[in-house]
């Protein structure tokens, strides 16, 4: 085969470190343009994110020339010095360990964009353990409770 030819839409989740509030509302807009630059300098495409003050949505066309893992790792740790740099929380911010990544077909994506710009609405009636837990059994991935969460993550909300 002369090339190569996909189409491969993953939707990507991961919380902060502990599940705490510390995406502002006012730096989400900054926070965004900074992972979205961070995408496309990886030569992938981004098509939609969203965040609340604990988590973050990331909806990509990916190409097969980077591993998944990779290109998250490289979101996570290059958007935590970003923060960091600019100050906007007190302390060190990180994100947690891991990661969630579910992949969709083109004739979803407009359900999956709707689902990602109504995050707020969504969160009214919903925690993220919930939401995510959630996005884990309607997928049928295996997990142990005790393991999908940081074991510093105590908290329920």
């Amino acid at each position: 085969m002369a090339d190569t030819y996909t189409q491969l839409y993953i939707h990507i989740v991961f919380a902060v470190k502990g599940r705490q509030h510390l995406i502002p509302k006012q730096h989400k807009e900054a926070l965004h343009q900074y992972i979205t630059r961070i995408i496309t300098n990886k030569k992938q495409t981004l098509i939609r994110i969203n965040s609340m003050p604990d988590h973050i949505h990331i909806l990509i066309g990916m190409k097969p020339d980077i591993a998944l893992s990779d290109l998250v790792r490289d979101i996570k740790a290059n958007s935590s010095k970003f923060i960091n740099k600019k100050g906007w929380v007190a302390g060190k911010f990180e994100w947690q360990t891991g990661f969630g990544a579910f992949s969709y077909s083109r004739s979803q994506l407009d359900v999956v964009v709707n689902y990602i710009n109504n995050q707020e609405a969504h969160h009214s009636h919903l925690t993220f353990r919930e939401e995510y837990l959630a996005f884990l059994k309607r997928f049928d991935v295996p997990y142990n409770p005790k393991y999908v969460f940081d074991p510093d993550d105590n908290s329920e909300t």
